[in-house]
C-alpha cells in the first residue's frame, strides 16, 4: 500500500526552493519509542482488536488503495501552486518514503496539526500548513484510540495494527461546537481512513488520502505534548 519511490522529500523541496530547517518540537529527543504491544487475547479481560478490514466502508477502502497516487498527485500539485505557510519547515513530513518501523504511538498527549496538500478541482491552493493543536491517544479494550482535543475539525477514531511501518486509522470528524465525533460507518461525509506512520524517534503522521473535501492528501502529524 506503500511503495511510492519518488525521491519526493528532495524534489518538492528543491523545486520549492531554500533548505529544510529541522522543525522544533520542545524538550530533547526521547528513546526510541517500544514496539506496538501484542493484541488482547479472547479471556484476557481486554477484548478482542478488530481487523480494520471487516469494518472500513467501500469508498475508504478505495481511498486507501489510491495512497500512493494521492501522494503523488499532491505533490505535484503543492509544487505547481502557491501555498499558505511554512512548508519547508516540515521536513520528513512530507515524504511518502519516511515510514520507520514500530509505528504504533504510546499512549499520552500530543501536540498536532494538519498540513493539507494539493486541491481539488482545477485550481487551489498547493498546500497549507496549521498551527499546533492538542490531540490524545489512549488505550482501550479495542485498540488505541487517537482524538483531536482543540480546534474547529476534532477526528477521533481507532488504531489497527497493519504491518512493521504502518497501521490503519479509521475514524470520523466533529465540527465546530459538537461535543464528540460520531461512530465510525455512520456518516460517509464525516467518515476518513489513514495510514499511521512513525517518521522519527518521536514524530508520527496520518496519512489521509483524498479527503472529502479541500485537498488531495490531509497529514496530521503528531509529537509528545512534553
Amino acid at each position: 500500500m506503500h511503495c511510492v519511490r519518488l525521491s519526493a522529500l528532495a524534489a518538492v523541496l528543491l523545486i520549492l526552493g531554500g533548505c529544510v530547517t529541522a522543525p522544533a518540537y520542545g524538550p530533547p529527543y526521547g528513546p526510541t519509542p517500544p514496539p506496538p504491544p501484542a493484541p488482547p487475547t479472547e479471556g484476557s479481560g481486554g477484548g478482542v482488536l478488530m481487523d480494520w478490514r471487516a469494518i472500513i466502508t467501500a469508498q475508504d477502502r478505495n481511498r486507501l488503495d489510491r495512497i500512493d497516487e494521492a501522494w503523488s498527485r499532491a505533490l505535484d500539485q503543492a509544487r505547481r501552486s502557491e501555498g499558505s505557510g511554512d512548508l519547508l519547515s516540515v521536513g520528513a513530513l512530507i515524504d511518502p518514503d519516511a515510514a520507520l518501523e514500530n509505528p504504533a504511538p504510546p499512549p499520552g498527549a500530543y501536540r498536532c496539526r494538519t498540513v493539507k496538500l494539493g486541491h481539488q478541482g482545477t485550481t487551489g491552493l498547493g498546500f497549507v500548513v496549521y498551527g499546533w493543536f492538542d490531540c490524545e491517544i489512549s488505550r482501550t479494550p479495542q485498540g488505541l484510540r487517537l482524538i483531536k482535543v482543540t480546534g474547529s475539525q476534532r477526528p477521533s477514531g481507532l488504531l489497527f495494527p497493519e504491518d512493521d511501518l504502518g497501521l490503519v486509522f479509521l475514524g470520523s470528524m466533529a465540527l465546530g461546537d459538537e461535543p464528540r465525533a460520531r461512530s465510525y460507518g455512520t456518516n460517509d461525509e464525516r467518515d476518513f481512513a489513514a495510514r499511521v506512520e512513525r517518521i522519527g524517534r518521536q514524530r508520527w503522521r496520518l496519512v489521509i488520502p483524498y479527503p472529502e473535501v479541500e485537498s488531495t492528501l490531509d497529514l496530521i502529524e503528531l509529537v509528545p505534548a512534553s
